[in-house]
């Protein structure tokens, strides 16, 4: 049974499976296609399995696709990350806006973030595992990045004094302000 939390972006959804635990450790479905449309009322296929691993301080995103955009169902195997989704769709309420969650291994919440919005993590612990799923293939001709401090956006990164480990394509100038990400769409 998956406890679902709608979030301050009501697409994206907060969801914690039932974990079954005893003195020889615990077990849950991770995922489960029947239980995730009935509890969500989301109707998606996924394609593709991602996985990877990553330091502290690390901060992967924004990302996005626009064009083949990708739905994901997010979660942590190893260690803590703060994960972020921002809503990019222009016509969107709630364009602009962002809303933040930390994952671990140890409160196995996954998130929902539909296509559409913008995504993002920074590793919290020494390192996380963090596997995600999608309802498209990856496409790289597509991809772009949302810069992760866009004042517009504002995100309560939860860095302290530390400063992020980034990705070139996650750093100005190849990061995008969310004001001029529209016109890279094409």
């Amino acid at each position: 049974m998956l406890e679902i939390t709608t979030t301050r972006l009501p697409e994206v959804l907060l969801i914690k499976p039932r974990v079954w635990g005893d003195a020889r450790g615990s077990f849950y479905e991770s995922f489960n296609q029947r239980e995730f449309e009935s509890a969500t009322g989301v109707r998606e296929t996924f394609v593709q399995d991602n996985h990877s691993r990553s330091s502290k301080h690390v901060l992967r995103g924004l990302h996005v696709q626009v064009q083949q955009p990708q739905g994901k169902l997010v979660r942590v195997i190893e260690g803590e990350v703060f994960d972020v989704a921002v809503d990019v769709r222009q016509d969107s309420p709630t364009f602009g806006q962002w809303t933040g969650h930390h994952l671990s291994a140890e409160n196995h919440l996954q998130l929902w973030i539909p296509a559409g919005f913008a995504h993002g993590f920074l590793v919290l612990s020494d390192s996380a595992q963090f596997l995600y799923k999608t309802t498209d293939y990856y496409a790289p001709e597509h991809e772009r990045s949302i810069l992760w401090n866009d004042p517009e956006i504002d995100i309560d990164w939860p860095l302290g004094d530390q400063t992020p480990i980034l990705s070139l394509k996650d750093e100005a100038p190849q990061a995008l302000l969310l004001k001029d990400f529209h016109q890279s769409k094409a």
